[in-house]
């Protein structure tokens, strides 16, 4: 009997490329947009440090985002109604729980066909922001007009972008339509 052995050079690489096809398919990486080069209104710090944990309930939080970001979540192509919406998580003024109150709703609107955003922005500091009062509302300002620019691209309508946020994330947007910032 001839024993056959994966590590054979000619099965190495099929069996490889058949582990990395599985993997793709369910893989669930999405594209991260870095909503600025350079971050308006924010002041250097080498205390404030950006910082990601988990929480014992399962939550995923981050702390003291310093460089603002929108997550892509697309729909499939059969599914896509050209329809998108930002989703700003909630968090207290203290983090974003970008699990609960980001990813997870986005992944549930993609699969009904309506290309999502989970918007990392940067909560009220005055040791990272000249102005904390303006600093949520200039990152959800720029997230729309990075979807708006970029909407060829995700088969998305530029006039059918919504933005939804969840406890503090929804207090912010509350004065998005009242005021204009420069970004």
């Amino acid at each position: 009997m001839k024993r056959i052995s994966l590590f054979a050079p000619n099965l190495l690489v099929p069996a490889i490329s058949w582990i990395f096809c599985l993997c793709t398919l369910n893989s669930s990486a999405q594209q991260i947009i870095h909503l600025y080069k350079v971050v308006p209104n924010a002041i250097a710090s080498t205390e404030v440090l950006e910082k990601w944990d988990t929480a014992s309930n399962g939550r995923i939080l981050v702390r003291s985002v310093t460089d603002p970001s929108l997550t892509v979540y697309l729909p499939a192509r059969d599914k896509a109604n050209g329809t998108a919406v930002i989703i700003c998580p909630g968090g207290g003024y203290s983090y974003l729980v970008m699990n609960r109150e980001g990813s997870e709703v986005a992944e549930a609107f993609a699969r009904n066909g309506v290309a999502a955003f989970v918007l990392k922005y940067r909560l009220p500091n005055e040791k990272i922001m000249g102005n904390k009062t303006i600093g949520p509302l200039q990152d959800a300002q720029q997230a729309m007009k990075l979807v708006r620019e970029r909407a060829g691209e995700w088969n998305v309508n530029p006039n059918r972008i919504g933005i939804i946020g969840f406890s503090a994330g929804g207090t912010w947007l509350q004065q998005l339509p009242l005021i204009l910032i420069p970004v």
